[in-house]
């Protein structure tokens, strides 16, 4: 038996609320942190390591990338998500999936609501993002025909079926804001992936939410010692390409540390000077405001 299967039995089948109707649980869970320390090490005798020992092998592990190691431990959960979430989801494709089947099945009678406060305004340099919210009273109206929709969609669709129409057909004109139920399973490094994906402040707000339930409640307790080294080495740190490390130095060597605006802009990389806007250069600034060497306010 593992070391943590007294947390597998407390966490397995506990449903973790996420967004208005959904919810994360473990169903079970192969492995634990000396497992991932037994694959890396291939052979070692039980009772000849320590904790400590441990803890710096998984670290080393985590902070050099080496992935197989915890491949070898596979978490199961099932998620009720709703639909346009879950297309995000699935495409983290080194998962076994079994999704509710609305071919065999009534389609799951929920869907996420938006609070009228909670409606985003689309993001002007980011085309898949959003930044800030609409005015409440305009969100009123907004959810209140985000409701109406639902329960025409939902009328339409009962009817079809009272009619004797297939369920694969009948289901064409869904929301997609409609919740499906899936089981997922996956082994702790692509778990991890998706959780340093899905947690990061540019994913989606709701598949994030997900996400932070998964790592709080789940993975955290499953794996303490991978968790502590994902966090120092995965979600917590600050990647520097060659052109960062490049800026930095410049900075550096101009005695510009911290350095304001123009010193970053008389710093940066030739080829980020071509164009007016530029992914690159603004990703950098954001990494050095991040680390103390760009003066945040200095835009």
């Amino acid at each position: 038996m593992s070391s943590n299967q007294p947390v597998v039995d407390r966490l397995r089948w506990r449903k973790f609320p996420v967004l208005d109707d959904g919810f994360v649980c473990l169903v079970d869970a192969m492995g634990d942190d000396v497992a991932v320390v037994q694959a890396a090490r291939v052979s070692y005798g039980e009772g000849t390591r320590h904790v400590s020992d441990d803890r710096t092998l998984i670290r080393y592990l985590v902070r050099h990338g080496h992935t197989t190691p915890l491949e070898m431990v596979e978490v199961k959960l099932l998620a009720r998500v709703p639909m346009d979430a879950w297309r995000q989801w699935i495409r983290h494709r080194t998962a076994s999936v079994n999704e509710y089947s609305t071919r065999y099945s009534i389609a799951i009678d929920s869907a996420v609501k938006t609070a009228p406060d909670q409606w985003r305004r689309q993001a002007t340099a980011n085309r898949q993002g959003s930044e800030g919210f609409l005015d409440e009273s305009i969100g009123a109206e907004l959810s209140q025909s985000e409701a109406a929709l639902f329960v025409a969609t939902r009328e339409v669709y009962e009817r079809r079926l009272a009619l004797g129409v297939a369920r694969e057909q009948a289901r064409k004109d869904l929301s997609l804001s409609t919740y499906t139920e899936a089981y997922w399973k996956i082994d702790l490094h692509n778990l991890l992936h998706f959780l340093r994906l899905r947690t990061d402040a540019s994913a989606q707000w709701e598949i994030r939410q997900y996400a932070e339930t998964i790592g709080r409640e789940i993975v955290r307790p499953l794996f303490p010692l991978c968790w502590e080294a994902f966090e120092d080495f995965r979600r917590q740190s600050v990647s520097l390409s060659r052109l960062d490390c490049e800026v930095i130095r410049r900075l550096a060597a101009a005695g510009k540390i911290p350095a304001a605006e123009e010193d970053f802009l008389a710093a940066q990389d030739p080829s980020w000077t071509e164009r007016s806007r530029c992914g690159e250069r603004d990703e950098c600034r954001a990494k050095l405001v991040a680390l103390g060497i760009v003066l945040a306010d200095s835009r």
